[in-house]
Parts: structure tokens; sequence; C-alpha cells
């Protein structure tokens, strides 16, 4: 837990970058334009839709037509569970962007200034990252629609928006924060040694989702803190590894297994 709380600190210090808060800024923005074209577009079909879909279940279906006010209260919360989705559908789309285009920027920038020290071993790729951020989005889609029953029920919408956009932000960042650093081994074993952290760091960066105004930044932000964990625990495990190596080679020592 210590070391998420730094990676957040070290995030927020280096959003004073230089160019740093431009490339945090404009995926939001682009992301939000987007959908608030697509919810002025088609809001009243999607809603009227699902209305009509769950009117057609069995066991709902005649509850719904026994009383004009438990309509009005069902539609109600359908417009409220389509509200909700908007937030996670608006930052799988400015996570998407950060991933395929402004988190590369800002790897550049930040490792230049606070992990100089580290080798770069590029077990990643643009083309690696491009297909894990096309992955992960369809992943989250498909899981964000299966869910949407459930969240007619009070507060199991932000629950389930909160763990699907934790799970997407370690599955698309955890790549890209260590493609240029670690090799190809490195890059498997620590994303899976540290998925448990990974998954805590990515569902506290999507609460900030709910958060106005720092909405726009919570996807690139998240990234931004993914870059300062990984690279810290890729740099605390080459160390220990290399201790390790140095004591095993050592004359008279006993050759400890890697």
């Amino acid at each position: 837990m210590k070391e998420i709380l730094i990676a957040f600190g070290r995030a927020t210090r280096s959003l004073f970058q230089r160019d740093i808060f431009w490339h945090l800024l404009w995926p939001g923005l682009v992301s939000m334009l987007i959908w608030t074209v697509v919810a002025v577009l088609a809001w009243v079909p999607v809603t009227d839709w699902i209305f009509a879909w769950v009117g057609g279940w069995s066991f709902v279906g005649s509850w719904i037509s026994a009383s004009e006010a438990t309509a009005a209260v069902t539609l109600v919360l359908v417009k409220i569970a389509v509200a909700l989705a908007l937030v996670p559908l608006v930052y799988v789309t400015a996570a998407l962007i950060v991933a395929a285009i402004a988190l590369p920027m800002m790897l550049e920038r930040v490792a230049r200034r606070d992990y100089a020290d580290i080798e770069q071993r590029k077990g990643g790729s643009n083309l690696g990252s491009a297909w894990n951020s096309i992955l992960a989005g369809v992943l989250f889609l498909i899981a964000l629609i299966v869910s949407l029953p459930f969240w007619l029920i009070p507060g199991v919408g932000l629950l389930a928006s909160v763990f699907l956009t934790g799970w997407l932000n370690q599955r698309a960042f955890g790549y890209d924060a260590l493609m240029l650093h670690a090799d190809d081994e490195e890059l498997d074993r620590l994303r899976r040694d540290w998925r448990p952290q990974m998954l805590l760091l990515g569902g506290g960066s999507a609460l900030l989702a709910y958060v106005p105004v720092v909405s726009l930044v919570a996807p690139a932000y998240a990234g931004l803190a993914f870059v300062h964990y990984l690279l810290d625990r890729l740099r605390q495990d080459r160390l220990v590894r290399g201790v390790t190596l140095l004591d095993a080679e050592a004359p008279g020592r006993e050759q400890i297994p890697q």
C-alpha cells in the first residue's frame, strides 16, 4: 500500500514537468467530446430500448405494467444506469488514447528525469501496446455489457464500473509502463507477480473518474501512476536479482538457483 501511495505522489509531482500536463488533459477532452455528442444523439432511443428490453423480462414486465408509478421508477433507474455507464465509456476511450499515444510520450519524459539509471531492454513494442490496448478495450466492453442488467440495483453500477475500470487500468497501462525498460521475461513476470497491487492501483485511479473536472485527467494520471509504480518495481527487482546473482557466483558459495 505504501508503494501505491508513493506512486500517486510521484505522479502528482510529474504533473509539473514540462509538456506533461497537456498530455494528461487532451485525451480526456477528446473522449468527453465524443461521448457528449453520442449521448445527445442517442439518449432517447437508447433509454427507450433498454426500458422496453427490461419490460420484456417475464419477472419484471408484469410488475412494470401493474402500476404507472412502478414504470416511472423503472424508467428513472434505466436513465441513471445509462448515465453511470457513460462514465466508464468516457474513461475507457480516454484510456485507450492515453495508452496508444499520450503515455509513450509521457514515459519518455518521466523516465529521462526519474529513471535514467534503469537500462532500457525494450521487451515491448508499439505494436504490442496497440494490440494489448485493443484487446483490453474489447474485453472491458463485453464485461460492461454483460453486467448492465445488474446496474438497475442501486450501488451495483458504481461498484461494477470501478472494478472493471481498475482491471482495464492494470491491463492497458501495465504493459505500456514497462515496454521500454523491461525485457520479455521481466515484462511478463512483473505484471503477473504484482497483479493484485496493480488492481488496487487501478481501482484507486478509477475512482477519480467520478470526481468532477478531475475526471478529465484521470486516465492519463492513472497511466502516469503506473509508470512510477512499475518502473520502481523494476528497479528494485533488478537490484535484488543482481545481488542474488553476485552471491551465487561468489567463490566458495553454494549456487543459488535463479
